[in-house]
């Protein structure tokens, strides 16, 4: 139910949001406004307000805006100064523009509202990265607490957390850009620089292989033991909560992420091959052999001790003022956008996959998971999702706004409109392509589903 309620809020207020631009910035310019709709087919509800018929629909999966327009029906000689195709080519194209600015305004507020609030993340201090990674290579340990990045123009620029630190990854990976860190001790001693190769990095798109390439680990926690479950492999071994994990097979351990990489990775031919642990219990070392069992993670099978392992992350509240928190929401939308069409790019070129595409179902799982944890959280998705549709919408194909408005490019360079033959052929043509994207993300949505992606 959560993901459901979810879902129908963020498709009504993203699609309300970009309607109304067409509509505020249409009555500006002095256009009549027939009917404002939200979703598509049969009536469900609506209100007459002055001239203009306020409809929600039945198909929730968009909206439109109904102008006075001679191309769709007779229009009275006394309101012909009020049709949209007797405007002139700034007005047109700015009505048909404000939607996509609508919801990108609306990303901006979105994410500055994410500032305000505050929100707790995890605490830029790493964990172990991944054997021969990008991070590994540059000399970044478990427990180096990461204080600031620089940029190509060496303007440093301090991390506030480690989302935030994900965030500027992946953000040059992508760019093909070094980052350079700052970092201390946890304790906040013993500074240093480092830098990321990124830059030499074939990252065409953020997939499984690129992460692990990179090598970013999880936040860094304590190797201690958790719960343990009674009746599992590391209860039968005895292991016990608080335990702290020494050694496993003469290796030395400094944080969790290790413990679980070797757990999972203790099986050979379906079954667990025994684990030499050192712990340390109440002042005392102790020696147990943990033998894993085999589990199956989709088509991988891994080992599994029915334990918690780590401590619970640092966390630090992330929170900035009015304008701060403003000109962070600007910036983040800026950057998002500018990532968002590359990656298209990308796929239309054939340098990243179609699975980065995304339909409804996905969406809807996104809102109800965000939902679920919490308010910032749910307003950080609805930022991502009000931002992608105003740059979907902003893409030079027929049946979107960027069409019109290469339609309008065209009018302005050559003196005169498209025509109407090559209308209906350009709108046959991105009817077609949008069909196909649908049924790709579509097909996206049904294959994660099924644990096929």
């Amino acid at each position: 139910m959560t993901t459901v309620l979810a879902f129908i809020v963020t498709l009504g207020l993203l699609i309300v949001v970009h309607e109304y631009g067409h509509y505020r910035v249409a009555v500006a310019c002095g256009v009549k406004v027939l009917r404002f709709s939200v979703g598509f087919g049969r009536t469900l509800w609506r209100r007459q307000r002055g001239e203009t018929e306020f409809v929600v629909a039945a198909l929730p999966l968009g909206g439109y805006v109904r102008m006075l327009d001679e191309r769709e029906a007779p229009v009275p000689a006394h309101e012909l100064h009020r049709a949209f195709n007797r405007q002139s080519l700034v007005k047109r194209s700015a009505i048909v523009a404000a939607g996509p600015v609508a919801n990108l305004l609306l990303a901006v507020l979105l994410y500055a509202c994410t500032h305000w609030i505050g929100i707790e993340e995890p605490k830029a201090v790493l964990g172990s990265p991944v054997s021969g990674s990008v991070l590994e290579r540059a000399g970044v340990r478990a427990g180096d607490w990461v204080r600031a990045y620089a940029d190509e123009d060496d303007s440093w620029s301090d991390l506030a957390s480690l989302n935030e630190l994900n965030w500027q990854v992946m953000r040059h990976a992508l760019n093909h850009q070094a980052l350079r860190l700052s970092i201390t001790d946890a304790a906040g001693r013993s500074q240093r620089q480092v830098t990321l190769d990124l830059d030499r990095l074939d990252a065409r798109e953020i997939d499984a292989e690129t992460l692990h390439q990179i090598g970013l680990p999880g936040a860094f926690r304590e190797p201690v033991m958790g719960e343990v479950r009674a009746g599992g492999p590391a209860a039968a071994a005895g292991l016990r909560a608080d335990d702290r994990i020494l050694r496993i097979d003469d290796q030395p351990i400094t944080d969790a992420q290790p413990v679980f990489e070797r757990i999972r990775a203790a099986v050979r031919d379906g079954a667990g091959v025994p684990m030499n642990w050192r712990v340390q219990r109440a002042g005392q070392t102790i020696d147990l052999v943990v033998t894993p069992r085999a589990a199956a993670d989709g088509s991988r099978t891994v080992g599994r001790i029915d334990a918690f392992v780590g401590t619970v992350p640092e966390r630090v509240l992330v929170r900035h003022g009015p304008l701060e928190g403003l000109l962070k929401g600007v910036q983040r939308t800026w950057d998002m956008s500018v990532l968002s069409l590359k990656m298209l790019g990308r796929i239309v070129i054939g340098e990243a996959s179609v699975r980065n595409l995304n339909g409804p179902l996905t969406i809807a799982d996104a809102a109800g998971q965000s939902a679920q944890q919490g308010l910032v959280s749910f307003i950080g998705f609805l930022a991502v999702v009000s931002l992608s549709i105003g740059v979907l919408n902003l893409l030079p194909l027929p049946m979107l706004d960027g069409g019109h408005l290469m339609y309008y490019l065209f009018e302005a360079v050559t003196g005169r409109p498209v025509s109407d033959l090559w209308l209906a052929r350009l709108q046959r043509g991105g009817v077609a392509i949008l069909l196909l994207v649908m049924s790709v993300a579509l097909y996206n949505d049904v294959a994660r589903l099924l644990g096929l992606h």
